[in-house]
């Protein structure tokens, strides 16, 4: 055993992320790249790019959030949502449902961003949900009248505090991502904008109020509350359902929608997923579909889910093995201001794809 002496606040404030993670990599959607090469943009999207600095910047923090996500999400997938040589790029090229949940996540994560932004005062732009804020306390009765899709709280309480201004998120995200698509009405700007718009709602449609007591020694008398987004992975959580779920469209007479495909499918509605194109297998490595295979992944011999062995490993079996690695263990806080831990040697058992 060996002391390891661990300073307190890099305990606190280090992240813990993957090798696989490569922060602030914007490869889905770089706002700055977009900016830079089309100088000559003109309406919305041309204001945010020349006169909007500090939103362009909400605008790239949600993109990267949105890329998080995915990782996160489908860190147990065959295609793990990765930016290794350039295969996020590459499936971004299809219509793929993998696809869709990336466009319909990074649209989430750009809305997300300049919302909170809003709240903690970081654009002048925008402030609190003021709407929210004007209207008068609510009878019994009347929630679906006044909120759609917003629970009401409890007993007695009005509309204050500082709301999330989400319909302000929604709008600059709409206009940064959606613009530049808007002419267009072939069947991949179609699906791609119906995700963009599944992503806003997973959001929107999930709003929560949260409330503050007012009264004497906390009596509670009366509650003052405001509309809160709902934490990120729950909208990330969210959406890997509607990916598990979405429906396969094809092109609509009309040449400006799209259609489920077959007679008996349910048309998708606003908060689904979408898309076109079957998705390869992933299994093997293809650069032209941007597949890195699954040999040498990590998996879990005792599962039958997505990290299972027999899933992940596409049948072609697996290596298991016995390893020794050291741990901090036993810490304890010495004042001030460091942790001493000892050194533990721990053994597990790890399986790799062939």
């Amino acid at each position: 055993m060996h002391a390891v002496l661990v300073p307190v606040y890099l305990l606190l404030v280090t992240p813990i992320t993957g090798s696989w993670w490569a922060a602030g990599s914007l490869v889905v959607m770089d706002p700055y790249q977009i900016c830079k090469k089309t100088r000559r943009l003109k309406g919305k999207l041309g204001d945010i790019c020349r006169n909007e600095p500090a939103l362009l910047k909400q605008i790239a923090n949600g993109v990267a959030m949105g890329q998080k996500e995915c990782q996160y999400q489908f860190r147990y997938r065959r295609w793990n949502c990765t930016t290794t040589r350039r295969s996020m790029r590459k499936v971004l090229l299809r219509d793929t449902r993998e696809t869709g949940f990336v466009n319909a996540i990074t649209a989430a994560g750009v809305t997300f961003a300049i919302t909170k932004a809003c709240t903690m005062g970081d654009l002048v732009e925008c402030s609190c949900d003021k709407n929210m804020k004007k209207m008068k306390k609510l009878k019994k009765g009347e929630k679906m009248k006044n909120l759609k899709n917003v629970p009401v709280p409890e007993g007695d309480w009005e509309w204050g505090g500082c709301g999330d201004n989400i319909n302000f998120g929604i709008r600059k995200s709409r206009d940064f991502m959606d613009t530049r698509y808007k002419k267009r009405s072939d069947m991949k700007t179609l699906v791609k904008l119906h995700n963009y718009a599944a992503g806003r709602l997973a959001i929107k449609n999930h709003m929560r109020p949260e409330c503050k007591c007012h009264g004497l020694s906390g009596s509670c008398t009366l509650r003052t509350c405001w509309r809160k987004m709902p934490s990120f992975r729950e909208v990330g959580n969210r959406l890997k359902e509607r990916f598990d779920g979405a429906a396969k469209v094809i092109a609509g007479n009309d040449g400006h929608s799209f259609i489920p495909e077959g007679e008996t499918i349910k048309p998708p509605g606003k908060v689904d997923l979408v898309y076109s194109e079957e998705s390869p297998k992933f299994c093997t490595p293809n650069s032209t579909l941007g597949s890195l295979g699954t040999q040498g992944r990590l998996c879990n011999a005792t599962s039958l889910g997505e990290e299972g062995c027999d899933i992940l490993c596409c049948g072609r079996g697996y290596n298991t093995k016995d390893i020794v690695e050291e741990k901090n263990c036993f810490c304890k806080f010495h004042w001030c201001c460091e942790v001493k831990c000892q050194t533990c040697k721990v053994k597990r058992t790890v399986s790799t794809c062939l």
